[in-house]
């Protein structure tokens, strides 16, 4: 019963959310902003993610 619910969670929010080269996304494209400041430093500033798939890597020590 609990992995139904799961699975109908799911597939009712999968038009809501879309996985893109980052990570899991709730759109298609993330807008990303590319700018030069003063000084001339390149700067590059895009929308959060869901999930980042950097996050969900597991970390060797």
């Amino acid at each position: 019963m609990k992995y139904l619910l799961i699975l109908i969670i799911l597939f009712f929010f999968s038009g809501c959310l879309y996985v893109n080269n980052t990570g899991i996304s709730d759109r298609y494209y993330n807008d990303c902003h590319e700018y030069y400041d003063a000084m001339g430093i390149y700067h590059k500033v895009c929308d959060k993610n869901l999930i980042n798939f950097k996050d969900l890597e597991p970390t060797v020590k």
